[in-house]
């Protein structure tokens, strides 16, 4: 999304910014052609091609008719109450026809919009353009925490609007000339025969132009050439700043995955302290629809992901859920009338479950991370990088 941010920059908004700019206005101005429309149109278009190609190409067929054991659709559409309508009204089969169909639709659906414009055809770019932006939609019907996501995927698709749409839409009068907003070739042939026209717009163009350029052409390096830095070298800002890749969702989920900490409080009462609960709780989280983040209240979705760090940085990490236990329940006030809800000691669990079909999902198996003293500051302290801390007990429940 960086990259859409950055080509923004350079967008005509003074031209038009909005469907309804023109609102009782009438303008000869078709469609607007810029370094940065251009730049965004393409983006979208490799951005697509990159998450539908490989889906196509994943080693596992997960996306194939032949999917095996699941199609990936089978293993996605489990997670809201949406997603189990929609389970239970297509059944295992009609998502394993469904499932191919998602990788043409993102390889094709940008190219079908931009042969939309070319050819004048308003109606293919907007079939096009909702097209894409349901299965957005859903998305965020069908999947937790991505409601937010998906309706921020369906703003780029805004650039493929056709000048006339909000005509079309019935929020504006219609631009003199008829066929608003797109680009003919007889248009095109008056615009360029003006001399003095295409001086102007290389004087205003061509620095953003440059900019652009230099842009992608860093991209296209960071991408094909560069060995010294890669998407897992963060060291190097231009791994983060050039990276440019969007293929999400390429294989079927296995498995589903989610996390628990069991904490012993200074009342000796036991807690969840993920999921900021007073009750443990090893059953999958969201009723059968579990992912790393129905249970992490709010915190970064990445914490789990970090739970390699040792040394000063894992003390951080890991005193951080300590800290932020007694805050919130505030321990520390100076009533003292909260002193029992101290967190002592806490256990942090991965749990992990097999994606079974008609909806079933494996017996939950158990990986304990890391096991942190609340009152100690030398966790990672002992020899060889161990860890020190409690124990929990599976048989009695206890820390």
């Amino acid at each position: 999304f960086h990259y859409l941010l950055f080509y923004s920059i350079f967008l005509p908004l003074d031209g038009a910014w909005a469907i309804d700019a023109r609102r009782g206005k009438s303008t000869d101005k078709k469609t607007f052609v810029t370094p940065a429309t251009i730049a965004l149109k393409l983006l979208v278009a490799w951005l697509y091609w990159d998450a539908g190609y490989g889906k196509y190409s994943d080693p596992l067929q997960g996306w194939t008719l032949n999917a095996q054991p699941l199609p990936a659709l089978d293993t996605y559409v489990r997670h809201t109450t949406v997603a189990r309508y929609m389970y239970g009204l297509l059944g295992p089969t009609g998502l394993r026809y469904m499932t191919p169909t998602v990788p043409y639709a993102e390889m094709f659906g940008a190219p079908v919009a931009l042969l939309g414009s070319y050819l004048g055809s308003k109606g293919t770019v907007y079939g096009a353009i909702v097209l894409m932006c349901l299965m957005h939609v859903g998305i965020a019907l069908t999947m937790n925490n991505t409601v937010l996501l998906s309706l921020v995927a369906c703003v780029p698709w805004c650039i493929f609007l056709v000048e006339g749409v909000g005509a079309d839409l019935g929020l504006s009068s219609p631009s003199r000339g008829g066929n608003a907003g797109i680009v003919t070739p007889e248009s095109n042939s008056k615009t360029h025969d003006d001399d003095n026209s295409r001086s102007s717009s290389v004087k205003k163009h061509g620095l953003p132009a440059l900019i652009i350029g230099i842009f992608i052409c860093g991209s296209v390096w960071f991408e094909t050439m560069s060995q010294q830095c890669n998407q897992h070298t963060m060291e190097h800002i231009w791994s983060t700043l050039l990276h440019n890749r969007w293929n999400v969702f390429v294989g079927a989920e296995e498995y589903v995955t989610w996390e628990i900490a069991p904490g012993r409080l200074l009342d000796g009462s036991i807690v969840d302290v993920w999921s900021k609960s007073n009750e443990v709780s090893w059953d999958m989280p969201g009723a059968g629809a579990p992912c790393t983040s129905t249970a992490r209240a709010g915190r970064w979705r990445s914490f789990p992901y970090l739970a390699e760090l040792d040394g000063e940085d894992g003390e951080t990490l890991w005193s951080y859920l300590c800290r932020q236990w007694d805050e919130e329940n505030s321990v520390n006030d100076d009533t003292g009338n909260n002193d029992g809800r101290k967190l002592l000691r806490f256990n942090f669990f991965m749990l992990q479950a097999d994606v079974l079909p008609n909806m079933g999902f494996s017996a939950t198996r158990k990986r304990l991370i890391h096991s942190h003293d609340c009152l100690s500051d030398s966790n990672f302290a002992k020899e060889g990088g161990e860890e020190t801390g409690g124990e929990y007990n599976f048989a009695s429940g206890e820390l």
